[in-house]
């Protein structure tokens, strides 16, 4: 049974930095690429970023941009969300992914369908 635990998650100060992580079991966490996702009340699931099996490539919206930066390491079955300058506008629940899914296009790991299983989610409040 594939499990994801994220955790790093708590109320901050708008301009404060956090770092999420997620720790993966029941399959080879190395095979597969991940992803982050946010959903803030009243809305969508939104993209934030994911890194492909290897860590060798990264993908991010157009939009935030700069903020969020994304790695792994396969040795810890763990990825990471590293946001810098948080803003109130960042509060969410932050949710990771594994995705089974061999991408190469620019586009890649941006939309929820591509993803089979997910998180918990990790609550980020981010207060002015």
């Amino acid at each position: 049974q594939v499990q994801l635990v994220e955790s790093g998650g708590g109320l901050v100060q708008a301009g404060d930095s956090l770092r999420l992580s997620c720790t993966a079991s029941g399959r080879t966490f190395s095979n597969y690429a991940m992803g982050w996702f946010r959903q803030a009340p009243g809305k969508e699931r939104e993209f934030v970023a994911a890194v492909t099996w290897s860590g060798g490539r990264t993908f991010y919206p157009n939009s935030p941009k700069g903020r969020f930066t994304i790695s792994r390491d396969n040795a810890k079955n763990t990825v990471y969300l590293q946001i810098d300058s948080l803003k109130p506008e960042d509060t969410a629940v932050y949710f990771c992914s594994t995705s089974g899914t061999r991408c190469s296009g620019d586009g890649c790991y941006q939309e929820q369908y591509e993803y089979d299983y997910w998180g918990q989610g990790t609550q980020v409040t981010v207060s002015s």
